[in-house]
């Protein structure tokens, strides 16, 4: 018996079908490939690190001056002291010269290159700045024309690039303010990242009230130091968490409550707070979330630096993947230097509220020796940079 009209359709049919489907999945397998080239070629790119160029002289007689530099990526060893051009200031800057600066983990992202994700920003293979550093205190120079917010011979503090070195130019209306009198010049360069990181965490993201039950971890680092203080100035009641050599210091400064993390896991106890400010990513989200209360806040500052592509970034991937599905808030937070926050701290440091916690002093030839320190974990407060 010969096949119908009807069967001999459906064979044909199915025929084509099945070609399509084979397409199709030809069609996809180049797209994953080609993806997969891809990936791997950006992968290549971002992970270069170029070889470090010899250093050069600045311009024959240009004004000089000395700062840290590095020409490449890679460990404390890439950091150098060298003569580079002296700046001047723009309309609108202030050229200040620097009397003391300080480190933060920022300075160790920016020259190791990791994680792998900012070489877009900060160049890719090797830096497109090669100066290091942002906090800074010293006393202004010279003033742009524009500039009527300060004058020749105001010491001042804040944040700009390139603060491991003899001259910094701020802008006069952005991240920069008078020193208060109380404050050494060593004191006010350790304020500006980690003090503006603590307010706007506790302040601003935290939304931290009088009264409420706040918990640091990590309360004898940079940011710790800071965040201790400021949030019992707010009237909270503050539970830091530290190692055993650190615990008389941190209740020093005007923690109620210490706990050594060495002995006891605060995720394990019964209390619950109101607002969690983790400095060191030492926990999961969910051991955070299980001694917060309902409607609890955990702001993420800080975290482990280990991976070599997002690292401390890893906390914000997980905050928004589980912040859709529960009452409290999960945020990674990035502090931004500004006149405003700056502005705060200095009436309290003005006030004798905020006195920060100075680990060690190192000479600004000595930059990559503070670096390697701040690399252990281990700074009770900030490490400051004297420029002489």
């Amino acid at each position: 018996m010969l096949p119908g009209p009807d069967t001999l359709g459906r064979g044909r049919r199915m025929k084509n079908e099945g070609g399509n489907v084979t397409r199709t999945k030809k069609v996809l397998g180049v797209i994953g490939g080609l993806l997969a080239i891809a990936i791997a070629a950006l992968a290549l790119v971002l992970s270069h690190d170029s070889p470090c160029p010899a250093s050069s002289a600045p311009p024959a007689g240009a004004p000089a001056m000395k700062a840290v530099v590095y020409r490449c990526y890679g460990s404390p060893q890439v950091v150098k002291l060298e003569e580079i051009a002296k700046p001047t200031p723009a309309d609108s800057e202030v050229l200040v010269r620097v009397r003391a600066a300080s480190v933060n983990p920022l300075d160790w992202h920016y020259m190791s290159g990791k994680p792998y994700v900012m070489r877009p920003m900060v160049g890719l293979g090797a830096p497109e700045d090669i100066r290091l550093g942002v906090d800074f205190a010293g006393t202004v120079e010279a003033v742009g024309k524009n500039v009527t917010r300060f004058k020749p011979g105001d010491d001042v503090f804040g944040g700009a690039d390139g603060s491991f070195g003899e001259y910094v130019t701020p802008r006069a209306e952005g991240s920069v303010a008078l020193k208060p009198a109380n404050m050494s010049f060593e004191q006010a360069a350790a304020v500006p990242i980690a003090a503006v990181t603590a307010l706007q965490a506790l302040r601003d993201k935290g939304q931290l009230k009088a009264g409420q039950k706040v918990l640091i971890n990590g309360a004898s680092g940079g940011v710790g130091t800071f965040a201790v203080q400021i949030a019992r100035n707010m009237g909270a009641e503050v539970t830091g968490v530290c190692g055993t050599r650190n615990i008389d210091m941190v209740r020093a400064i005007g923690a109620d409550h210490v706990i050594d993390y060495t002995h006891e896991d605060f995720t394990r106890g019964a209390v619950r707070y109101d607002l969690i400010i983790d400095n060191v990513g030492t926990h999961s989200i969910s051991d955070y979330r299980r001694v917060l209360t309902p409607e609890g806040i955990l702001v993420m500052v800080g975290g482990p630096s280990e991976g070599s592509w997002i690292g401390p970034l890893s906390g914000s991937l997980k905050a928004m993947i589980v912040a859709p599905f529960v009452r409290q808030k999960l945020i990674f937070m990035l502090a931004e230097i500004n006149k405003e926050t700056l502005e705060s701290l200095r009436g309290m440091m003005a006030a004798g509220k905020l006195v920060p916690v100075i680990d060690r002093r190192y000479p600004l030839a000595e930059t990559g020796a503070a670096l390697s320190y701040l690399l252990q974990g281990h700074a009770r407060g900030k490490v400051v940079i004297t420029v002489e």
